[in-house]
């Protein structure tokens, strides 16, 4: 365990050291962030998703899944049109800002050193996942991604592959993502009253299409202690004709599981 694990002191004072090399390598590099919102949407849909506002995770109580809607509506505003221009960088924090009370954000589940915790604005990662799950299909290409390192909770009508999100913590855990192409793409994010839903729009139709796909699903037991892994990856597909042109591997995961198994499992 590391020693700002077992001292509160020190670990936030890692913490604010984080955050300010984070902004001074912002400040001194040359990536330009995605800044301009329109509400006039974009002509060619890209890709369409959506997930759950309300999922049951073990016993923990409901109000934080009622203070995670609030936070995502707070959170998807300056999302929300978002254009990302050829040669831009999305990136989640430098949209939201630091979740604060003060902007009305409350207190959610948040994953934090391999537990799960309650912060202010806590839950924002399902908006994370839900714009890293519309790039996964699309031609952008992923800056910067974190994943969990540990599973907290049984799949409860996940409808994507395990492993397919992505962590987020201010600031220095960071989810973007790099316009390579001379195409402009934007977000459009929305709550309803059971889901989350966004979709990934561009100025010109891209000439391909994405499938991705989970493989090599499995949990292992290692030193008495449960493990899931897998692998995503991706088809890229040729518009015109439907044939699969490329794959490439987007993400490989292997994570320790923190809930009961009803099931055998294999050995690692």
């Amino acid at each position: 365990m590391r020693f700002s694990e077992i001292h509160p002191i020190v670990y936030h004072t890692r913490v604010f050291q984080l955050r300010m090399m984070r902004r001074i390598r912002d400040a001194r590099s040359r990536i330009r962030f995605a800044d301009e919102q329109t509400t006039e949407q974009l002509p060619y849909t890209v890709y369409n998703h959506q997930s759950l506002l309300r999922r049951k995770l073990g016993s923990l109580d409901m109000k934080f899944q009622e203070n995670k809607v609030t936070n995502l509506e707070l959170a998807r505003q300056p999302i929300d049109g978002l254009l990302i221009k050829p040669d831009e960088t999305f990136s989640f924090w430098n949209r939201i800002g630091q979740t604060t009370a003060a902007k009305g954000y409350l207190e959610g589940l948040q994953l934090s050193r391999g537990e799960i915790k309650t912060a202010i604005g806590g839950g924002l990662c399902q908006l994370a996942n839900l714009l890293l799950w519309m790039a996964f299909h699309s031609p952008l290409t992923i800056a910067e991604r974190h994943h969990h390192s540990f599973d907290p909770f049984p799949d409860d009508r996940r409808a994507l592959p395990f492993g397919s999100g992505a962590s987020v913590f201010y600031n220095y855990i960071d989810l973007r993502f790099h316009n390579p192409t001379g195409n402009t793409f934007q977000f459009r994010v929305r709550l309803t009253d059971e889901h989350l839903k966004g979709s990934l729009l561009s100025k010109d139709e891209t000439p391909t299409t994405y499938h991705v796909v989970e493989r090599d699903h499995r949990f292992l037991e290692k030193n008495g202690k449960n493990y899931r892994q897998n692998e995503i990856w991706r088809e890229v597909i040729d518009r015109r004709t439907g044939n699969v042109i490329d794959e490439e591997l987007l993400v490989k995961n292997f994570a320790e599981v923190k809930y009961e198994l009803n099931f055998p499992v294999g050995q690692c």
